[in-house]
């Protein structure tokens, strides 16, 4: 133990590899209502009318520099320089542009990242013509398609897009309008009329596409992201071009070194989502970079592929989710080829997503001062797709990965006083001005001084120190009050209950608003948990392997430990019952990003929780009584 923490105390005094970056310097101001805002002091720097005017400028700068890359059938690197993107940019504009489309009739992506998605997305921004990438889990593991119904009831489009017309034959058959053209990189689809991008991609550009690109102004609707509310109903965000090149500025004024050598990045992050398609591309986009489309994922079986694009290429800026650095752990421990070229040139590791642990927190930091004699800076920030999304951005080491850091220049964060937490608003040039086609959404959506609500509550990690940062402290909306007036708070609490139940727990909802006691539907990992009872049949279900004895009983062990870290009632879980059906997408219970819609399972399965919360208990829920 002594050795342990004698290392440990050894790379906490290493030095962080150097990097320039923004320093926080804020005005505080408390309100007589107890609302606290937070302005930093920088100015925002000018900021560019147009996306694509980066394009322009790098075109002419670097025309033959890589700013797309994405692996071929054969595994071999197929790339777009800054002058070919401008160039098919502005082809496929044209195209576009004969097609009369608009905010009215958008474009709509289906696939996921590739290069005729980047170059198509290009093409709709140079032109001013908005698109809405949407995911592609809504067309590949739906069964109904009623969320792509929906957002294409909503959107209107004129033309549709997919990589391959016979993967997203289902989809394109059943939920595509009848006045949308369809458009796939290849296997157009049996039962629609279909054009090749390749023959988009052929058009002829003309005067008209440059006329189109000077009209596009900052207000220019962009592109649509969609986001699920409590719901679970997909509501179309607005990004305007004031939106994206404003965010820019903001990354930059934090990771400040982008403005003084171009990012390298390797990164498989969805572009449907803004963390992705917003902030990942546009940093890279903006500051001239090189951007490896990662095809690899963070789960078993699809790791593998990350491992091998980090193999080819070095990059100077690293994102990935806290279960994409988790699952790169074993790769970096055994193979110090990877470990070398991924440190080499590396500035920054930054994740998003979810909470890190503080154990892989720690290794990542322990890895890269073995490999290269430093550390490396571990950064975060916070936002939503209605901020595009960067809203918050910590520049500073810190013992707390959950430290989200502070607001970014041009912003301004204003914490409100609610049920006992501190809501966080923010306004700035970066924010939505609201939800497509759903003017009640967008009333809501703000207060009466103008600032969004983000529905998370923050606090200050040392309140007499406000520069420290600021911690995520749970979604305003979850929470709730037990019977006796107790509240709740829901987030941290389902994060302590997943790290304590590590591994046999996918996800947790936390049930209990006007009982007596805090309860859990619990969503079992189902190959973990048939590890307890090895003899199995393989073909045994959910409902056989949540059964077994050996599986139940290590549930209610780790149950009757956790009811003892509780420090009262607020904290502790007193029942829980094992849901063999996996939270469904098509039923809003989880988004297509994975996460848990906590009052979309309390309202689909109220029949569990009333079963969780009966008296006497059945058998199916375990249940710790603190007294024993």
């Amino acid at each position: 133990m002594a050795e342990t923490a004698q290392h440990g105390s050894d790379v906490a005094a290493a030095p962080f590899r150097k990097v320039r970056l923004g320093k926080p310097d804020l005005d505080v101001e408390h309100r007589a209502d107890g609302a606290i805002v937070i302005r930093p002091r920088a100015p925002l720097d000018d900021y560019p009318a147009r996306l694509t005017d980066r394009l322009h400028d790098w075109a002419e700068r670097t025309p033959d520099n890589i700013l797309f890359a994405a692996r071929d059938g054969n595994g071999a690197w197929r790339t777009i320089s800054y002058a070919q993107a401008l160039d098919t940019a502005r082809r496929i504009g044209q195209a576009l542009l004969a097609r009369n489309l608009s905010a009215e009739r958008p474009v709509v992506i289906l696939s996921g990242n590739d290069l005729e998605h980047a170059m198509i997305g290009l093409a709709c921004l140079y032109a001013g013509i908005a698109y809405a990438p949407v995911s592609p889990a809504y067309s590949l593991v739906s069964t109904d398609f009623g969320k792509l119904r929906q957002i294409f009831a909503l959107l209107t489009p004129g033309l549709v897009f997919a990589s391959d017309g016979k993967v997203f034959g289902k989809a394109l058959a059943a939920a595509v309008p009848a006045d949308a053209e369809i458009v796939v990189t290849r296997h157009p689809p049996a039962e629609r009329r279909a054009m090749l991008f390749s023959d988009l991609a052929a058009t002829v550009a003309g005067p008209a596409i440059e006329e189109a690109n000077r009209r596009v102004g900052p207000d220019t609707v962009a592109k649509f992201l969609f986001t699920s509310g409590s719901t679970g109903l997909p509501k179309g965000v607005i990004n305007t071009q004031r939106m994206l090149c404003a965010n820019q500025v903001m990354i930059r004024s934090a990771l400040a070194y982008f403005q003084d050598e171009p990012p390298v990045t390797v990164d498989w992050a969805p572009w449907h989502h803004t963390a992705g398609g917003n902030h990942d591309v546009g940093l890279v986009l903006y500051n001239g970079g090189t951007f490896y489309i990662d095809e690899g994922k963070p789960l078993p079986g699809a790791i593998e592929a990350t491992v091998r694009n980090l193999k080819d290429v070095a990059p100077t800026w690293y994102f990935n989710v806290p279960k994409g650095f988790e699952a790169l752990l074993p790769f970096f421990r055994s193979d110090a080829q990877l470990r070398q070229n991924f440190f080499s040139r590396l500035k920054v590791l930054w994740f998003a997503g979810a909470a890190l642990s503080k154990p892989v927190f720690d290794e990542m930091q322990d890895l890269a001062l073995r490999t290269c004699g430093e550390r490396i800076l571990f950064l975060t920030g916070f936002g939503a797709t209605e901020t595009a999304p960067c809203a918050l951005v910590r520049t500073e080491d810190t013992t707390n990965p959950s430290n989200m850091g502070l607001p970014v220049p041009g912003m301004t964060l204003k914490l409100v006083p609610v049920d006992g937490k501190l809501e966080a608003r923010v306004k700035g040039p970066n924010v939505t001005p609201g939800y497509w086609r759903a003017p009640d959404l967008t009333a809501q959506a703000f207060d009466a001084e103008g600032y969004y609500r983000l529905g998370d509550a923050m606090k200050f990690e040392d309140p007499q120190r406000p520069d420290r940062g600021l911690l995520f402290d749970g979604r305003v909306a979850e929470d709730f009050k037990l019977s006796t007036g107790t509240w709740v708070s829901v987030g941290p609490l389902r994060a302590r209950i997943i790290d304590f139940f590590a591994p046999y727990v996918r996800d947790v909802v936390i049930a209990g608003q006007d009982r007596n006691e805090i309860g859990a539907l619990v969503f079992p990992a189902l190959d973990a948990c048939r590890t307890l009872a090895p003899d199995l049949p393989a073909a045994a279900d959910a409902d056989a392997i949540l059964s077994d004895a050996r599986v139940r009983a290590e549930f209610a062990r780790r149950l009757r430990a956790f009811g003892k870290t509780g420090t009262g009632s607020s904290n502790r879980l007193c029942r829980l019952v094992l849901m063999a059906e996996p939270p469904s997408l098509d039923a809003g219970e989880m988004t297509d990003k994975g996460s848990i819609n906590q009052r979309a399972v309390l309202f689909r399965r109220e029949a569990s929780v009333q079963t969780l919360y009966a008296d006497p208990p059945p058998a199916s829920v375990l249940v710790h009584d603190e007294r024993s």
